[in-house]
């Protein structure tokens, strides 16, 4: 693992993702005009730091959580013509370097989905760390990647008779995450 970051500011161990103050979302135009925004529901991971301050990331969604607030369009979305949740049930990501990036960072791994792997970069905020409420120290993060759809080989068009098409191929995939120190 290449990585050009180290940090001062997050202890050694493991911070595990609290998927109760946490939130993975999505946003995608609809009919070229407005976007359609959804949730998962399930998802977990962690953030390890070795003893010389090197952050690695790994995560894991359930797409079948998809929620976007309309159980037709999420039942469509899990289907064969777009996530085939029956075949491919997780997405998942496990970082290869994290690089400072002006204030900010560039979160750098691997993300599979919908059976295909694709080098992506996330772009990264990290909001500090928290003594917690009682229960050790939380970390906090913002990161967003913009994503071509048919990178990962959901291809469906669904053409517009004026051009364009029903569902469009950039999805902008949003994170906040707060993790705490477990280990």
């Amino acid at each position: 693992m290449s990585t050009t970051l180290t940090t001062t500011d997050l202890e050694a161990g493991t911070w595990t993702i609290d998927p109760v103050h946490s939130s993975v979302s999505f946003s995608v135009r609809h009919l070229m005009v407005s976007k359609v925004r959804g949730k998962f529901e399930t998802f977990s991971g962690a953030i390890t730091v070795d003893e010389s301050g090197v952050p690695s990331v790994t995560a894991e969604i359930d797409v079948n959580s998809i929620n976007t607030g309309n159980e037709g369009r999420d039942g469509h979305i899990k289907s064969a013509d777009f996530f085939e949740v029956e075949k491919y049930p997780t997405a998942t990501f496990t970082s290869t370097s994290v690089k400072a990036d002006g204030d900010d960072y560039a979160l750098e791994g691997d993300f599979t989905l919908h059976g295909v792997t694709r080098p992506v970069t996330l772009k990264l905020e990290f909001n500090g760390v928290n003594p917690g409420m009682g229960n050790g120290p939380v970390a906090g993060f913002e990161a967003s990647v913009v994503l071509n759809r048919k990178d990962f080989g959901i291809d469906l068009d669904m053409p517009l008779e004026t051009g364009g098409s029903v569902v469009g191929d950039k999805v902008t995939i949003t994170l906040e995450i707060e993790a705490g120190k477990t280990a």
